[in-house]
């Protein structure tokens, strides 16, 4: 007879069609953060027909339901599993036949996928729900995308009655060979932090600067002294960015602006250089402000911490993953400076957070995460359903 382990990988494999049906459902139907309601709303009535209790509009459009083995008693552990559904504002050009109906939105880092992999191990846990020993919490999660999905469904109480003791989930990787899955403890992805600096000159006649405090000068040195953080104050063995995406001052060629807004992003490791890299760049904008008459305005209006993945957390993963696809094919790699709200489950309950790769063999490595043309080998679907299922019963059976 088989071993559960096994009996997974080869019904996970069985799915593959219906698999491949729903992420292209969902890709041709892209929702943004906060807007998942299409989704959501088959994700629900999936859930209702195995026979799951369903709870929805968590943390605004998230989806919950709860999988308890047959002898689960009031104390028994539970463990969360987590799939995100929103796409992203970006206008698709893959000219697939299932490409997005929506324009201007588009499922472009892999997140239909999860969902459909997410309905795949919901279907296989019920189904073997007799030899689950406790509770599996099955999180939809909105807004993954730098809005604050994990965030709001942590207010919403995803977190209790009851509360996992672990969490775990998985992101495709459409640059990594097809079914390798990276799996390793410690710091995988890193801490993303929004920033938006706003400098206030006065405006004036582009022929009487000395009238003026020019805004877009102000702006420009800062932009350039920014650099020096990590270059001059970050100690080199720890790693920092600070990127500015977007500079925005003045309209007319002749007009000197009183106003330019900075807008960038703050990635890290380390809790300690998130902290000091917050700090110093509200420090350098100042100086230089103070040093031109202009005053500022500094905030972080969101981010993440680190995606960080725990000894134990890791140690079964690795297990798992090498009797899903074999230990060749279990992988690390150099921690990566995208950002995964995934974090949040994290830092409250431990776990691990896992890399399924989705290149072709044939054709090679797809286009780049957010890329209008990125897209992904479906082949990896049945892999992440048999990691995730299995990593439940592996986790409860070790309780």
């Amino acid at each position: 007879m088989p071993t559960i382990s096994e009996a997974i990988k080869a019904e996970a494999q069985e799915l593959f069609p219906q698999l491949v049906a729903w992420r292209r459902d969902f890709h041709a139907h892209p929702e943004l953060g906060f807007q998942e309601m299409r989704t959501a709303g088959i994700v629900a009535e999936h859930l209702h027909g195995l026979g799951l209790e369903v709870s929805t509009g968590v943390g605004k459009t998230g989806v919950v339901a709860m999988v308890e083995g047959d002898h689960s008693g009031s104390h028994a552990p539970t463990l969360l599993l987590r799939f995100d559904m929103d796409a992203l504002p970006i206008l698709e050009e893959t000219g697939r036949p299932f490409a997005s109906q929506n324009p201007g939105v588009m499922h472009a880092c892999g997140h239909d996928g999860h969902t459909a992999i997410g309905m795949g191990v919901a279907q296989l846990l019920v189904a073997h729900r007799q030899q689950l020993q406790g509770r599996v919490k099955l999180v939809f999660q909105p807004a993954e995308e730098g809005i604050g999905g994990a965030a709001a469904m942590i207010a919403d109480g995803v977190l209790e009655n009851p509360k996992p003791a672990a969490a775990f989930a998985l992101h495709l990787w459409s640059r990594l060979p097809l079914n390798q899955v990276v799996v390793q403890p410690g710091p995988l992805w890193a801490a993303a932090d929004k920033f938006e600096l706003i400098v206030h000159g006065k405006g004036g006649h582009g022929a009487t600067p000395h009238d003026t405090i020019d805004a877009t000068l102000v702006a420009a040195q800062i932009v350039v002294a920014l650099q020096s953080i990590v270059a001059r104050n970050v100690n080199p063995t720890d790693t920092a960015v600070v990127t500015v995406g977007s500079f925005q001052s003045g309209s007319v060629g002749n007009v000197i602006s009183e106003r330019a807004v900075l807008q960038g992003t703050i990635r890290s490791f380390d809790p300690a250089v998130r902290l000091f890299l917050h700090r110093r760049i509200d420090e350098v904008a100042a100086g230089i402000c103070q040093a031109f008459g202009a005053t500022h305005e500094f905030s972080v209006p969101g981010g993440c911490p680190a995606t960080v993945n725990s000894p134990e957390g890791a140690a079964l993963m690795q297990q798992v993953a090498e009797a899903v696809v074999g230990p060749a094919q279990v992988a690390q790699i150099a921690p990566m400076m995208v950002g995964e709200d995934m974090a949040e489950f994290l830092n409250r309950a431990p776990g691990c957070f896992v890399l399924v790769g989705a290149a072709s063999p044939e054709t090679g490595p797809f286009s780049p995460h957010h890329s209008p043309t990125f897209d992904f080998d479906e082949r990896m679907l049945p892999t992440g359903v048999a990691l995730m299922a299995n990593a439940a019963f592996a986790w409860l059976d070790g309780q």
